[in-house]
């Protein structure tokens, strides 16, 4: 009976201590997109602004973790982990560069009219 207990103390506070880091991260996303300084606003990096960026990569690390903590991945070994984990960044990444390319032809589209490609 005691054993269970204390699993269930420290499960308990793996859980608070889950919920504070997504907590804090979430927070500061939002707090970047009320405030929205003007420096990570108007400073591009690969046709970016560095604010969606900041958007991006902490969106990511949220999903690592919460696949960490909630898919209990810490308990598992290594070649799993990083297959599932690894998977899911992958996949993410690939998401937002064909967004992010995608996103740039169309927008090219409805600023300077119809484009053909030049081979």
């Amino acid at each position: 009976m005691a054993h269970d207990t204390t699993h269930h103390g420290g499960a308990t506070k793996r859980i608070w201590q889950v919920f504070g880091i997504l907590s804090l991260l979430t927070i500061v996303e939002v707090v970047l997109g009320i405030i929205k300084p003007e420096f990570l606003v108007y400073t591009d990096f690969v046709a970016l602004s560095l604010l969606n960026w900041i958007f991006i990569i902490l969106t990511i690390v949220k999903a690592y973790y919460i696949t960490w903590a909630f898919m209990h991945m810490e308990h598992e070994s290594a070649g799993l982990r990083r297959t599932v984990v690894w998977t899911g960044v992958f996949l993410i990444s690939y998401l937002i560069a064909i967004l992010l390319i995608e996103g740039g032809y169309i927008n090219d589209v409805y600023t300077n009219g119809y484009i053909t490609w030049d081979f």
